[in-house]
C-alpha cells in the first residue's frame, strides 16, 4: 500500500509538470481574459520575436525544458498541431527555460528527432513576466493579444477538441 501511494504521488507530480525550484512571486501570473504582457525572445537562428509582431494571429506561448518528462511527452502532439496549422493565422512560440540555452536545445532536437519553433529567454525575463512556476506551462493568446487560456502541465495539443478551440479563436 505504501509503494502504491508513493507511485501515485510521483505520477501526479509528473502529470502536472516539472519545477526546478525557481518559482516566481505569487500573484504575478497574468490572468485569463487579460492582455498578454509583451515579450521579446530569440529564435535558434538568432531572430528576435515580440508578441506585438504576432497581432492578428492566435499564439500558443509554451514554456518548456529539454529535461522535463511532461514537456517531452507533449512535443509530438505540438509538432502535429504546428504542421496542421501551417498557413493559418497561428504561431507557436516555445520558450525554453533550459540553463544551457541554444546549445542545449539544439542538442536535444538532434538527439530526439523532435523539432519545435523554439526560442530562448537569455535573461529569464519572459518567464518572470508570465509568472512561470514550472514547465510545461502554456498560454493561449487570441488574435487581439488577450490571454484566453492557461494550461499547466502537458496536453495532447493535436486532439480534435484543442484544434476546434484554436480554430474558433481564428474567426
Amino acid at each position: 500500500m505504501k509503494k502504491l501511494l508513493v507511485l501515485l504521488c510521483c505520477a501526479v507530480a509528473l502529470a502536472t509538470g516539472c519545477s526546478k525550484g525557481t518559482s516566481n512571486a505569487p500573484g504575478k501570473t497574468p490572468a485569463e481574459k487579460s492582455q498578454a504582457p509583451e515579450i521579446s525572445v530569440v529564435s535558434l537562428d538568432n531572430q528576435q520575436l515580440t508578441l506585438a509582431s504576432l497581432k492578428g494571429k492566435v499564439v500558443l506561448l509554451n514554456f518548456w525544458a529539454t529535461w522535463c518528462p511532461p514537456c517531452r511527452e507533449e512535443i509530438p502532439s505540438m509538432m502535429k498541431l504546428n504542421t496542421f496549422m501551417k498557413g493559418k493565422p497561428f504561431q507557436m512560440v516555445c520558450v525554453s527555460v533550459d540553463e544551457g540555452g541554444k546549445k542545449a536545445i539544439e542538442e536535444f532536437f538532434k538527439n530526439s528527432g523532435f523539432s519545435l519553433p523554439a526560442y530562448t529567454d537569455p535573461s529569464g525575463q519572459v518567464s518572470k513576466t508570465y509568472g512561470i512556476t514550472g514547465v510545461p506551462e502554456t498560454f493561449v493568446i487570441d488574435k487581439n493579444g488577450m490571454i484566453v487560456k492557461k494550461v499547466i502541465g502537458g496536453l495532447d495539443w493535436n486532439s480534435p477538441e484543442v484544434i476546434a478551440f484554436l480554430e474558433g479563436l481564428m474567426k
